[in-house]
């Protein structure tokens, strides 16, 4: 039995009635879609009630699902400890999804658990639950710092799961949208984040789940939005299925975007395989960009892929042309899967005889030496985007107004440590933000005096 029916719900704890003490009353229109979702989910008498938070355990690498028979919670820590929460694990369903991830070698399980009481994510769904239902068990899964497809294939997961139980299970994504929306808000405000709430709330009321994974990263962390991951499970978890999708409400009142939209499954529908399809449009267009990329950057791959495959480091190629040859410069090789960074390392002068032999060094390393990650793997390859930086030389400077975060790149120095920032990389948008990145990945605390430089790159794709 598929999943019979999914809800995608906000989670702030203003809503519960004895945290707000009135505030709640700001977003009536919110209260109410929850209500109706809440009345909705008691009239299908769910044997399990799959709840993903964004404040449970998240892992960069990893999905965390809850373990234990039981968990307990309350908004003690909003002011509110007579707010409880006594909730039993549905162990059975839990140890199916186990035991599919690891058959499938996929990264979830319920190892890393780091705190064992309920989360405000958690929670605040199900108090409006048990205001209209007090029967089923739940299960309580995490977020990762995986792709957005990698969250659909969890979804994936869990649907196969409950449907190799034969429960009757509904899924609630917990998740609020864009936390940037006022001035006045917690967060302030942003641009993205009206653009990433009016975006998501037409994809979820159409159930238009492929745009989920077309959403950019660095678009999203802008935006500041909370629940997008959470959605994406839930789509994964409805993979195959037609889907009347509703929107019961969707407000900003509090500078904090809130959406209640409510999903439920119909006959298999091949045309909503949608990370399949992703996938496969996305693996075209990469085939389109190897094929598009210049010689810097068909060399960096080379190298890597040879490494990778065999173990061994190529030599320079024939046919390169000559400037790769004769000239000498550093060289950075950044390396970018499903639209996150997965390795990026380089010289800041020249250390080799030639820029080709840079490279070549360099993409072995990026690819198998940088320290946040774990090296790449053969089935990896498809999916990396990589870029070749040629660095110019540094020369010294004596204000931050030299730079340009667009133009240059940033070397700080003090003492013995030294943190270099590339120019024009997504994110970054301010001269400040450049010079900070920079002293964080050399170790420079504030108060340390430090020494400014600026270079220009000649990048290549």
């Amino acid at each position: 039995m598929p999943i019979i029916a999914a809800f995608a719900v906000p989670h702030p704890p203003l809503i519960v009635p004895q945290v707000g003490r009135g505030g709640e009353k700001q977003i009536e229109a919110t209260v109410r879609a929850y209500e109706q979702a809440a009345d909705e989910i008691a009239a299908l008498h769910p044997d399990t009630i799959i709840i993903s938070s964004p404040h449970s355990v998240m892992y960069a690498d990893y999905f965390h699902i809850s373990p234990g028979s039981e968990a307990s919670g309350s908004f003690g820590s909003f002011g509110a400890p007579q707010v409880k929460f006594a909730e039993q694990y549905d162990t059975a369903l839990v140890d199916a999804i186990e035991e599919l991830a690891g058959k499938e070698n996929f990264p979830a399980g319920t190892l890393g658990e780091k705190d064992s009481r309920l989360d405000h994510g958690t929670m605040v769904p199900l108090y409006f639950i048990r205001q209209k239902y007090t029967g089923g068990k739940i299960i309580r899964v995490g977020l990762s710092g995986l792709p957005l497809t990698e969250h659909y294939r969890f979804g994936q997961l869990i649907e196969k799961a409950v449907a190799q139980t034969g429960r009757n299970a509904i899924y609630v994504a917990s998740g609020d949208l864009s936390h940037k929306l006022q001035d006045y808000g917690p967060y302030g405000f942003a641009p993205e984040g009206p653009e990433y709430d009016k975006r998501i709330m037409g994809v979820l009321s159409r159930g238009a789940f492929g745009e989920l994974l077309e959403f950019d990263e660095i678009f999203c962390e802008k935006a500041a939005e909370c629940g997008h991951r959470s959605f994406v499970i839930m789509a994964g978890a409805l993979d195959g299925l037609s889907v009347k999708a509703m929107q019961l409400s969707h407000e900003d009142i509090t500078g904090v975007g809130y959406g209640v939209c409510t999903f439920y499954p119909g006959n298999k529908d091949e045309n909503r395989h949608f990370a399949d399809t992703f996938l496969t449009g996305k693996s075209a267009e990469l085939e389109r960009k190897r094929e598009m990329s210049d010689e810097y950057v068909k060399l960096a791959r080379k190298s890597l892929e040879s490494y990778i495959r065999d173990g061994k480091r190529i030599d320079i190629p024939a046919g390169l042309p000559a400037e790769m040859l004769t000239e000498k410069a550093g060289a950075f090789v950044s390396i970018h899967e499903h639209g996150q960074l997965r390795g990026c390392i380089g010289t800041i002068l020249p250390v080799t005889d030639c820029v080709a032999e840079e490279i070549i060094r360099n993409a072995v390393s990026a690819s198998t030496e940088d320290p946040r990650f774990d090296p790449i793997q053969p089935d990896e390859l498809e999916w990396l985007e990589i870029n070749v930086d040629v660095l110019g030389k540094p020369e010294d400077i004596d204000s931050p107004d030299k730079l340009d975060v667009k133009r240059y790149g940033v070397i700080v120095t003090s003492g013995y440590k030294r943190g270099l920032l590339l120019p024009d990389l997504d994110g970054v948008d301010t001269v400040e933000q450049q010079i900070e990145i920079a002293k964080h990945k050399a170790g420079i605390t504030d108060g340390e005096k430090i020494k400014l430089q600026r270079f220009e790159v000649v990048r290549h794709v």
